[in-house]
């Protein structure tokens, strides 16, 4: 019955879908540059043309050319002589069907249908487009909204970010996953979907088989507690080592990658230890922990963003966690950023993640000050949120870095984000697959 909702939730939300203001991709198109930032992690390269055929870059080319060289004849100019270009941004680890959050949020997963939750899932999705994030990795939704909204996208039904996905996230009974926690013991059996908890080995590898036949991209899992689980439980381990083990080899056997919730030293030691993929939050982390990130080569994905939608929530409403998580979210706030300032001289590698849902949807690019703030330097942000976190999603070879044969996905700013990247905050201009979505240059809407 799920799949039937969902299915018609998704034809009405595509039916209902207003047009994007955008223009149809040209066959050949020249993006002149003021400054081109063709590989972020290296210095922009000064201005040029970035020339797209059917979606793709087939070249970047020093200085300024137009429709008058002969082999450019009759190519669509866009003029972005006054801006930096860079490649599109990405976002690696999102959620896309809300942005509230406590009281509110256990509230919603309950008042909400599948219908109203994709509705959401694209509104935010565009909002994350049009703040220059053309791809992000959306790590867990219980009803598969997003799932179904990838494939939208990648077909061309509605207009969004690529989306990798990761299904249902993965938890034991009673950890960070469990629907069920915060309401009544006779309400477990509806709120609960029962095949992404898993207690034992087996059960665990079973919960993962049950993630790849619904199609995931990737698999995320949670090895602690979370702030925001409505339990008193803590935030240190909470899944076995045995279990752990079984996850990641059954994703492995199937090519996934395994994206882990940990906050915990504990919980992140032991993942770590398995041979997964990404750290989400990470928040206290020791040098056991850093050293096996720099022997694993797993990606360290902060989330600081996360206690912007803390503050905000608190600050509009006293009550709006309930007390066991309003404890937990304090904590947060008070300790985000420590392990970033650990993890940065030694070396681990960084990709970009807000826990957008958590934080509000469209304003990814705070994130970027706050790495900032927290050890990185602009030019190793920017290298999180482009090369690294295309790397940690598979995706190297179509974006990360404006080069022939990748998509072109492309944003443009006013000023230099090298040496301010709060410049990232506002975007003006953004072409995803050669397709413009957003252009605010003079006389033009976006």
């Amino acid at each position: 019955m799920r799949r039937i909702a969902l299915m018609l939730a998704l034809a009405a939300l595509v039916a209902a879908t207003p047009a994007v203001p955008q223009t149809a991709p040209d066959r050949v198109v020249l993006v002149q540059a003021g400054q081109v930032l063709d590989r972020p992690g290296k210095p922009a390269r000064g201005p040029g043309t970035i020339v797209i055929r059917d979606g793709r870059i087939v070249d970047v080319r020093n200085g300024l050319l137009d429709a008058s060289v002969a082999e450019f004849a009759g190519a669509k100019v866009i003029d972005l002589r006054d801006k930096y270009v860079l490649p599109g941004l990405v976002d690696s680890h999102v959620h896309l069907t809300s942005d509230t959050g406590g009281v509110l949020a256990q509230l919603e997963q309950v008042q909400l249908t599948p219908a109203a939750k994709a509705f959401n899932a694209l509104t935010n999705a565009q909002k994350t487009l049009s703040a220059g994030f053309t791809t992000v990795r959306n790590l867990g939704d219980r009803d598969g909204v997003t799932l179904a909204l990838r494939d939208a996208i990648r077909d061309g039904q509605v207009v969004g970010p690529n989306i990798v996905d990761a299904g249902t996230s993965i938890s034991t009974t009673s950890g960070h996953m469990d629907a069920a926690l915060g309401f009544r013991d006779d309400l477990r059996d509806a709120l609960d979907h029962h095949e992404n908890l898993c207690d034992g080995a087996d059960a665990c590898r079973r919960a993962v088989r049950l993630q790849v036949a619904r199609g995931v991209d990737v698999i995320k899992i949670a090895t602690t507690g979370g702030v925001n689980s409505r339990i008193g439980a803590g935030l240190g381990q909470q899944m076995f080592d045995d279990e752990v083990r079984a996850i990641v080899d059954t994703a492995r056997l199937y090519g996934k990658k395994v994206a882990v919730h940990a906050h915990g030293a504990d919980g992140v030691k032991v993942a770590l230890a398995a041979g997964v993929n990404s750290i989400e939050h990470g928040t206290t982390l020791d040098d056991e922990c850093l050293e096996l990130f720099r022997k694993s080569g797993a990606y360290y994905v902060p989330t600081l963003s996360t206690v912007n939608g803390y503050l905000e929530r608190i600050a509009a409403d006293p009550n709006a966690y309930s007390p066991a998580v309003r404890a937990k979210v304090d904590w947060r706030i008070r300790i985000t950023g420590e392990s970033l300032r650990k993890a940065v001289p030694k070396g681990v590698r960084i990709a970009f993640g807000t826990d957008a849902g958590v934080s509000k949807h469209g304003r990814n690019a705070d994130e970027f000050e706050l790495m900032v703030k927290h050890g990185m330097t602009p030019t190793q942000a920017l290298e999180a949120a482009t090369v690294n976190a295309a790397d940690l999603l598979g995706l190297s070879a179509d974006v990360g870095t404006l080069e022939p044969g990748k998509r072109a996905d492309l944003i443009a700013v006013d000023g230099d984000p090298l040496a301010d990247v709060t410049v990232l905050k506002r975007v003006p201009f953004v072409m995803k697959d050669g397709t413009v979505f957003k252009d605010e240059r003079a006389g033009r809407g976006s």
